[in-house]
């Protein structure tokens, strides 16, 4: 699987101690885990401001990403305008999943498939992760 890690998962996953850390690090292991310059620039001013003790662990946790230029086209939902960039690159860069944890702005997409793209929570790709591997 392709699967699309926005800024907010970047951000958990930094934390190498932490359980999203090992949610990302199965993905990095056995799928293509794929962000945006755009997704990941925002994570790394986040960890920078907020969590410098995370840098080390964002450094390399950036290293093992295919990280693909933004893009922004007309989409079929509702998104705030700072968020269409995050679905359209999942959307180009043909990735099966995109793994926000932004409920706010992307929680009414939640578990929907958009241009065969589903978004879906950490949990929700927890599950399918777990599901994958009965």
């Amino acid at each position: 699987m392709r699967i699309f890690l926005d800024a907010n998962i970047l951000f958990s996953a930094a934390n190498l101690d932490s359980n999203i850390a090992r949610l990302i690090k199965i993905v990095i292991n056995d799928h293509l885990a794929v962000t945006s310059d755009f997704a990941l620039e925002e994570a790394r001013r986040n960890v920078q401001r907020k969590r410098p003790d995370w840098c080390e662990g964002f450094v390399t946790l950036a290293s093992q990403l295919d990280v693909v230029p933004s893009v922004l086209f007309n989409l079929p939902v509702e998104l705030d305008e700072k968020d269409r960039p995050i679905l359209c690159v999942a959307i180009r860069a043909d990735c099966d999943l995109l793994v926000t944890g932004d409920r706010k702005h992307f929680g009414h997409l939640y578990e929907q498939t958009v241009e065969c793209v589903t978004i879906v929570s950490a949990l929700g790709l927890g599950q399918r992760i777990a599901d994958n591997n009965a």
